[in-house]
């Protein structure tokens, strides 16, 4: 059994078994799924496993943060089940592109294109970064060596045959035919068809149409929107021709309409497109790069989070191609070293040991290959307070990387490992903004400091053994409960139904259910289960009646949506499973999952005192009662 093999196991289960697994694909740290329903994914389950970072709902997709174990998780899932790379299969394409509004179909088509072709463009980008240090700065090369020149081919090439990288891509993305697509594209790069221009714009015809001649080596978006336009045409042709003549129709009747159409059409607005775009990011770099760098610098991490950044990397890649440089990636890098700098402040401020452990380790794979999950999602999302440090830093930083117009000549993580990249005429300003982001959210994590799980913990034990030492004349500590369900909790006068708002039946409080699971909250003897199973009733060792009523007039149902665990006059324990209940099947009924906690019997004890907690898990305090 390789040592991914029971990870990947339980992440294919709990988020609903492979036949929920519409398609899949992963970056450079989380898996993407798209489910066919997601509310058959066990979130909570899914963070728990050792190996997952945190899990991440948006963008159309279900992420589950890995960090850098990503690609061995990934290939194990796809071996064990019968699970589709994204764009593997046409029909998984054609779903995948009418899932979500626009927007979220731009930014999934991104990823999906860019994310293959990232490794080649980093390596690429590095080895190009380390000549001109190694020819410019350094002089120990030569530019007329035969060693620069095959090292400088191997650096090139990615950009030079960067449609043909596009066309296969994008094709696997759209679900077309990944090889006549990059014959489409290898077409413009042909001696022949190069050989017709001798200046970009020239004018040639073809069958009386002219053709505005463009350059494309190094282009981002003719490939993209031309191999997007022939997935359809391959679609259409598929569906008119014969099935015993398509093997070699459908390419032949592709290459007839699509060359000259890329030529003609697809590939000249394409071209202006991209220059455009370019010329934009440089007009607001040169007029605002200030408040430019700031946005970028403040808002990345958000960007990642969500997976919305790859809507901005074909500009990046684009700038490199068309000038060999490019100012978006130098402010983003402010957001990088932010991150490293929070880890650092979390490591130095910290009391409990495996926070100091996890902070240290998180940050390695930041400063050194630029990979931030592990720590926005285990560090500052989770402590909160890290996070504002981390904007605020990423801000600073960002802004003075902006106003100086720092800039970048490959597409890389920014990380300690890729500072050749940054080796340009700006590298000062750059070094001097980045550091300023991670010593800044180093300090401002350190003052403003974050409650730790620990703390958390020895938080609910004092108020514990405190209310259990209280003793007074008129009161003492009887016992504290212990939450039955994972959820957001709500005071019992805020219920919806008056039977319960009133403390008619007793006083308590109530929860908004996180997850379709009851636990017992104390040790006792389980004394009646509705036959409806909806709410059971546990009476405490000490003498006190405790019901826990899943549901507003769930009765109604008549225990479909519940499985008891347990029997009447059965013996439980603390945290034993009592119920389990399925939340969506509730909630499709039109019935409120609000679950009230109460004591049934107050009136042989003095008092309640509810958490002030918001959020409890089942192995929190959720009330303390006094006799």
């Amino acid at each position: 059994m390789g040592k991914f093999t029971k990870l990947s196991s339980e992440i294919v289960e709990n988020v609903g078994g492979a036949g929920n697994v519409a398609e899949l694909y992963h970056c450079m740290t989380r898996l993407r799924f798209k489910l066919k329903d997601s509310a058959k994914a066990d979130k909570q389950k899914l963070q728990d496993l050792d190996g997952v970072i945190t899990v991440v709902e948006g963008n159309g997709q279900y992420q589950v943060v890995i960090g850098n174990d990503v690609n061995a998780v990934y290939k194990e899932i796809i071996t064990q089940f019968p699970i589709k790379a994204s764009g593997e299969s046409k029909e998984g394409a054609q779903k995948s592109e009418k899932t979500g509004n626009i927007i979220t179909r731009f930014f999934n088509t991104m990823s999906a294109i860019m994310t293959p072709i990232v490794p080649a463009l980093a390596g690429a980008g590095m080895l190009k970064a380390i000549l001109v240090i190694l020819t410019t700065t350094l002089g120990i090369l030569s530019v007329d060596s035969s060693t620069y020149k095959i090292l400088a081919a191997a650096g090139n090439s990615v950009f030079y045959f960067l449609p043909l990288l596009l066309a296969v891509s994008t094709a696997r993305t759209f679900g077309a035919n990944m090889f006549v697509s990059m014959t489409i594209m290898g077409a413009l790069l042909e001696p022949n068809f190069t050989d017709l221009m001798k200046n970009i714009g020239d004018i040639t015809h073809f069958a009386g149409i002219p053709v505005v001649l463009m350059a494309y080596k190094s282009t981002l978006i003719p490939a993209m929107l031309s191999i997007w336009v022939y997935s359809h045409l391959e679609k259409g042709l598929n569906k008119v021709i014969p099935k015993n003549i398509q093997i070699f129709a459908v390419p032949l009747i592709s290459l007839i309409i699509m060359v000259p159409l890329t030529a003609a059409a697809i590939g000249p607005m394409g071209v202006y497109l991209g220059n455009g775009i370019a010329s934009g990011v440089n007009y607001l770099s040169n007029t605002s790069g200030l408040l430019m760098g700031a946005i970028i610098g403040g808002g990345w991490t958000f960007l990642v989070m969500f997976g919305l950044h790859w809507g901005i990397v074909p500009a990046m890649i684009n700038n490199i191609s068309l000038h060999g440089f490019d100012t978006i990636k130098p402010s983003s890098a402010a957001a990088t070293f932010a991150s490293s700098g929070a880890a650092l402040g979390v490591f130095l401020k910290a009391k409990d040991k495996k926070l100091k452990a996890y902070a240290l380790s998180a940050m390695m794979p930041s400063l050194l290959a630029g990979v931030t999950e592990p720590i926005v999602y285990g560090i500052s999302v989770k402590l909160k307070r890290p996070l504002i440090a981390q904007v605020i830093g990423g801000v600073i930083g960002g802004a003075f990387i902006g106003a100086m117009h720092s800039t970048v000549l490959a597409y890389v993580f920014p990380a300690i490992t890729t500072l050749p990249a940054f080796a340009t005429d700006t590298f000062v300003y750059f070094i001097i903004g980045i550091t300023a982001s991670f010593v800044i959210t180093a300090i401002l994590t350190y003052i403003l400091g974050f409650e730790e799980p620990s703390e958390i913990l020895n938080e609910t034990m004092t108020l514990a053994k405190s209310a259990q030492a209280v003793q007074t004349d008129a009161t003492r500590v009887k016992t504290f409960i212990a939450s039955p369900i994972r959820g957001k909790v709500v005071p019992l006068a805020e219920v919806s139904d008056p039977v319960f708002s009133t403390e008619a039946m007793g006083s308590g409080v109530a929860i908004v259910p996180a997850e379709g699971k009851v636990f017992s909250p104390i040790s006792g003897t389980v004394t009646s289960i509705a036959k409806s199973k909806h709410a059971i009733g546990i009476t405490s060792d000490e003498g006190f009646e405790i019901l826990i009523h899943v549901g507003l007039n769930t009765v109604k149902l008549k225990g479909a949506p519940f499985t008891e665990k347990v029997e009447e006059n059965q013996r439980v324990n603390e945290g034993d499973l009592l119920l389990e209940f399925d939340m969506k099947q509730i909630q499709d009924a039109g019935f409120e999952l609000t679950t009230p906690v109460i004591i049934t019997n107050m009136g042989e004890f003095t008092g309640i005192h509810a958490t002030e907690r918001q959020q409890v898990t089942n192995k929190e305090l959720l009330m303390t009662i006094f006799k």
